[in-house]
């Protein structure tokens, strides 16, 4: 594994994500990055498995 680049316009915030799962919804603290405006959510919010940041993962504010 290799640091190809940093990207200096991001922003790590920890937001409030919630969830469907089946008739449950439910809610947790999920590590995130602020990117041209987007929030990206870096793991999931009811596992905590990473998730790729990437644009299309962004979630609607």
């Amino acid at each position: 594994m290799k640091i190809l680049s940093v990207l200096k316009d991001v922003e790590l915030v920890i937001a409030d994500i919630e969830v469907n799962l089946g008739n449950e919804v439910r809610n947790a603290p999920t590590l995130c990055a602020k990117y041209k405006g987007k929030i990206i959510p870096l793991n999931t919010a009811h596992d905590g498995r990473p998730v790729l940041m990437r644009e299309e993962n962004a979630l609607e504010n």
